[in-house]
């Protein structure tokens, strides 16, 4: 999937690309036609640039519902010939998710795109476990056999069916078909049913690697072979250092991470940095200084994971490196430095922005750090992530540390998150939005009363319009 272009953050489209809270709030006053446009090519055109963790289906479905938008256009793309050779999940994903939450709130439109779809679409599996939640029976029983013939009746469909059921999300309606009337459907499926669940129970007896017994060197040899493969075994294999290794392994250890092949290196720094080993510090800065690319990463990485107080001090000396360690001591001065590291961070924090701007993944951390610190002074800096970012997940993260450190975020960006596309924003604006807008209490109201509101937003509502106030 090719990252999305995400429109400016000051347009309508750019602010529903978003998710933004304030991308409905403008929706609303738009013109309608213009707001359909705009809500359209979002569903169709999916703006996350990670799709699998970015909450943006219920957000689209309730601008349709305030919108009353027809879903011709969905149905379009639904059904278009692209479907046929575009078969990766992301291209129907989001659109199956919208309609699954329209249906939930009574859109018939939508249940019946959905069957028409699992019954004939590529990403007809996404289609059922939607279904699977919001439709009856006698509709779902009404699938199997268009949802069984795309299975040949061979070895290899058989097993092809097996792998469907045992991946399915959803089980229900593999479980109604298993007690279907019709013979030849039930038959079928409890036969995949029990072929999946062996296909699991092998896996599960399936060796994975090495077990205690084996030696370092062996430890060693399996983590470069790993490496030859084109896959990382460093942590699993730094791991198992710590069950086959004692005190005497230490110098071949120590001599791994200095020279060692790829994946004796990065075990080697993985395992001393996981022990806290005297030498650790040293020989990761050296690993940075001159190691490949792959071996840069994995000490990077393990000196992140260090929480001894001799690690953060190192992280206070090498912050202001221009280099990956540099950027690393400050995540690590964000997660466990102390208020005497405030000006630290809040300069790691501006850097990364200044540098590789309002998405850099070094901001996740980094934004959480300035919360946790209080830094006042990086309310600036925060409200510039917060506008322009196209994760709502770091968007959320930030509007966290405004709340933490803006005075202005309770009557600011607190009552625009209450529409926002994820439920944590959403919880985070509940508990300090202020009420004397009358805009917030009516949308805490509403979200009190709507049955698809995440049970812990609907907690922080209730705590602040009264145990009383109406839920789904």
């Amino acid at each position: 999937m090719f990252d999305p272009v995400i429109a400016p953050s000051g347009t309508l489209l750019g602010l529903l690309q978003r998710g933004r809270g304030d991308g409905t709030l403008h929706a609303l006053t738009a013109p309608r036609a213009e707001a359909l446009a705009a809500l359209n090519h979002c569903v169709l055109s999916d703006p996350r640039h990670d799709w699998q963790v970015e909450n943006r289906s219920l957000y689209y479905a309730r601008l349709y519902l305030d919108l009353n938008g027809e879903l011709d256009e969905i149905e379009a793309h639904l059904f278009a010939v692209e479907d046929v050779f575009d078969t990766e999940e992301s291209r129907t994903g989001l659109a199956l998710a919208v309609l699954g939450h329209l249906a939930s709130y009574g859109r018939r439109d939508a249940l019946a795109l959905l069957r028409r779809y699992a019954a004939t679409g590529t990403n007809w599996a996404w289609a059922l476990d939607e279904l699977a939640l919001r439709d009856d029976d006698a509709a779902l029983r009404a699938l199997a056999a268009p949802v069984l013939a795309r299975f040949d009746t061979d070895a290899e469909g058989e097993a092809e069916l097996a792998a469907a059921v045992r991946d399915a999300f959803e089980p229900r309606p593999w479980r109604l078909w298993a007690e279907d009337p019709r013979e030849s459907i039930a038959t079928r499926v409890r036969a995949a049913q029990e072929a999946g669940c062996f296909d699991r129970w092998q896996r599960q007896m399936r060796p994975s690697g090495p077990r205690p017994g084996w030696s370092v060197r062996a430890v060693f040899e399996w983590a470069q072979q790993g490496v030859d493969r084109g896959a990382a075994l460093h942590v699993p294999a730094a791991r198992c250092l710590t069950a086959v290794a004692g005190p005497e392994d230490r110098p071949e250890i120590v001599q791994a991470a200095k020279d060692g092949t790829e994946g004796a290196r990065c075990t080697a720094l993985r395992y001393l940095a996981d022990s806290n080993d005297p030498d650790a510090l040293d020989l990761i800065e050296a690993a940075v200084t001159a190691g490949p690319r792959p071996v840069v990463e994995a000490a990077v990485d393990a000196f992140e994971r260090m929480c001894s107080a001799t690690g953060v001090d190192r992280a206070r000396g090498w912050v202001h490196r221009p280099d990956p360690l540099g950027a690393a001591a400050g995540r690590m001065l964000a997660c466990r430095g102390e208020a005497q590291d405030s000006d630290l961070v809040l300069a790691a924090l501006r850097e990364a922005v200044r540098g590789e701007g309002p998405d850099a993944p070094t901001l996740w951390t980094l934004v959480d750090g300035t919360g946790r610190l209080g830094i006042a002074c990086a309310a600036p800096v925060l409200r510039h992530i917060y506008r322009e970012t196209a994760s709502s997940h770091l968007r959320g993260r930030t509007a966290r540390a405004l709340a933490a450190t803006d005075p202005s975020f309770p009557a600011g960006f607190a009552v625009e998150c209450l529409w926002d596309c994820e439920e944590t924003t959403r919880e985070i604006a509940a508990r300090h939005a202020e009420t004397g807008d009358n805009r917030v209490v009516e949308r805490l109201r509403r979200l009190a009363a709507d049955p698809a509101e995440e049970d812990e937003v609907q907690t922080a509502v209730r705590s602040r319009i009264g145990p009383d106030a109406p839920t789904g």
